[in-house]
């Protein structure tokens, strides 16, 4: 086994543990900012249009990307009903569900790693086979649509809750 595979062998556990290390940080109670909300609730759904027409039309790719999509948003919702929300004198603020938010992220991270370890082995044989694209990957296309599914339909969820939150009674 060669020196470059071992020291990959020994980082990936560690890059794996800092990862959700940095994620459970980053999950704790957070300012409500209409701006970050706006962000995501936009971004993603683009995004996910941007893949689902460099699919090319494939099927089994955009159903991949489309029913990772609805997942996602139904994790999504469901992370919302989960999530503890504040209104007080400094501000609203939120406190996601740990788990969830979690286990979408590091799925997602999960699939780029394994990526671009298969990259890395290809390039150690005598006769690399092409790497297939991201876009027609349907399993890659999946994980990305559970991601995006998620975080846009949590975000649109946030807003809603600070609309509902700021409204005079």
């Amino acid at each position: 086994m060669e020196t470059t595979t071992l020291a990959l062998l020994v980082l990936v556990p560690l890059l794996v543990w800092r990862i959700y290390s940095r994620l459970k940080k980053s999950m704790g109670r957070q300012p409500s900012r209409l701006w970050r909300h706006w962000t995501a609730a936009l971004a993603f759904p683009l995004a996910l249009a941007v893949l689902a027409v460099a699919t090319g039309g494939e099927q089994l790719p955009l159903a991949s990307l489309g029913g990772g999509a609805l997942a996602g948003a139904w994790l999504g919702v469901w992370g919302v009903k989960l999530t503890r929300f504040e209104h007080t004198d400094k501000g609203y603020f939120y406190t996601p569900n740990l788990h969830l938010g979690i286990m979408v992220t590091m799925l997602f991270i999960a699939r780029l790693m394994y990526r671009g370890l298969e990259l890395y082995m290809s390039t150690r044989v005598a006769l690399p086979a092409p790497a297939q694209q991201f876009t027609q990957s349907p399993l890659s296309l999946l994980v990305f649509g559970l991601l995006a599914g998620y975080y846009a339909a949590y975000a649109w969820g946030l807003l809603r809750w600070h609309r509902a939150a700021a409204a005079p009674r």
